[in-house]
């Protein structure tokens, strides 16, 4: 569950597209895949926030795969970045989110389900003598998974944007997670926070993807990337994270004799960001034995989560109350699978890709083009749409724009 608390100049919504006017449903059987996902990004940014440079109704760290999702759109059809401005919304969150006043507080619970709490209070203007206040300065905070994924969200900027301040603030992320969060504890891995009380699959996926696609794009330093990157997935490998069904429970459990599996859930998003890691990695070495791993947890991953119908679900079926985190997971997953799916194609991933593109379209989307938690519908379930929901099931979607041309 994500509680989240917004100062009162955060209400105003800034929607960049705004010289294109809302639209109505669309038609199923006469809508492509581009005209869905055009539709659906300009739902999205009827949460954004000018201001905070975030998105109303979720958290700090869902913000950066709500703007993740769009960098993904930008690259994969330009023709709707330009139409609805996504390179302005990356310069406007990585001026003003990092400028937001925020604290952030997680506790994981017994059920494995995490709890985050951020409050926020964006400040407009400047006053004579009073520094602006800040919160998380260069995307920086106690939680090395926030970092992880905002500095995932910088590179794909970059990618979208050719903005090289983005790249140099992820390597500032990475540099942070290197520092701050390595140890030798449990072999290796980093922690989860800074309070360096748990070691779990998140984090360290997100270290190896983040690294991996440093690697790719910052050749004065690739090398010690690469080293960084490959170390860090030997010790995954073999850190017990990995169950006997090829599934990668939540983390790891500390004792005196050693560190082992603690048989928490098997969240979807765990499944996923390794593949993204993964195929950056096999990128950065040439070395296609790491696609052939990731191709092996995809299949255990489909095989889990797929039910009788092919749709994905949540791995403890938990839809519609998964919590304002867990509504997130799902997407991750699949906006992965796409990843993987777009250099090593396998029938079986876009066959799940576009399945579940069309059930979220046909069947999980109100009147006003959002977005809900089951894929299956209706949109309605639990809380209704919100910018996670809607921002996970949108990953499908630009997963599907890519999918049907392999």
């Amino acid at each position: 569950m994500v509680a989240i608390q917004w100062g009162p100049l955060a209400a105003r919504t800034l929607f960049f597209a705004s010289t294109h006017p809302h639209r109505h449903a669309v038609d199923n059987s006469n809508s492509s895949y581009h005209q869905k996902v055009q539709v659906a990004s300009m739902a999205l940014q009827e949460w954004y926030d000018q201001p905070s440079g975030l998105w109303n109704t979720t958290g700090w760290w869902n913000g950066a795969n709500c703007l993740t999702v769009m960098g993904d759109l930008a690259l994969a059809d330009p023709a709707i970045d330009e139409a609805i401005r996504i390179k302005d919304i990356f310069q406007n969150t990585f001026y003003n989110a990092q400028r937001t006043s925020a604290t952030a507080d997680k506790q994981l619970g017994a059920n494995g389900k995490f709890i985050a709490m951020y409050k926020y209070e964006t400040i407009e203007e400047e006053l004579p003598g009073k520094r602006r206040s800040q919160g998380f300065p260069k995307f920086l905070n106690n939680f090395f998974d926030d970092e992880g994924w905002w500095g995932l969200a910088l590179v794909r900027g970059w990618d979208a944007t050719g903005d090289n301040y983005m790249l140099t603030a992820a390597q500032t992320i990475y540099d942070d997670m290197v520092v701050t969060g390595l140890d030798p504890t449990c072999g290796g891995g980093i922690w989860w926070s800074k309070d360096r009380k748990y070691k779990n699959a998140i984090a360290n996926e997100l270290y190896i993807a983040l690294g991996a696609s440093l690697a790719n794009r910052e050749s004065p330093r690739k090398d010690w990337y690469v080293r960084q990157t490959v170390e860090a997935w030997n010790w995954f490998k073999q850190s017990g994270l990995i169950n006997d069904r090829g599934l990668i429970n939540d983390g790891l459990h500390i004792t005196d004799q050693g560190c082992v599996n603690n048989g928490m859930p098997t969240w979807s998003y765990n499944q996923g960001v390794i593949l993204g890691g993964l195929v950056e990695l096999s990128k950065a070495t040439g070395d296609q034995s790491y696609l052939a791993e990731a191709v092996t947890i995809a299949n255990a991953a489909l095989k889990a989560l797929q039910d009788k119908d092919g749709i994905i679900r949540e791995i403890d079926r938990c839809e519609p109350n998964c919590g304002d985190d867990g509504s997130q997971f799902k997407g991750v997953f699949v906006r992965n699978l796409a990843y993987l799916h777009n250099v090593a194609p396998h029938d079986n991933f876009r066959d799940a890709i576009l399945k579940n593109a069309d059930t979220i379209w046909a069947h999980n989307r109100n009147s006003k083009n959002q977005l809900g938690i089951s894929w299956a519908g209706p949109a309605e379930a639990g809380k209704g749409p919100t910018a996670a929901t809607h921002s996970s099931a949108m990953d499908v979607l630009v997963g599907a724009l890519t999918a049907i041309k392999k």
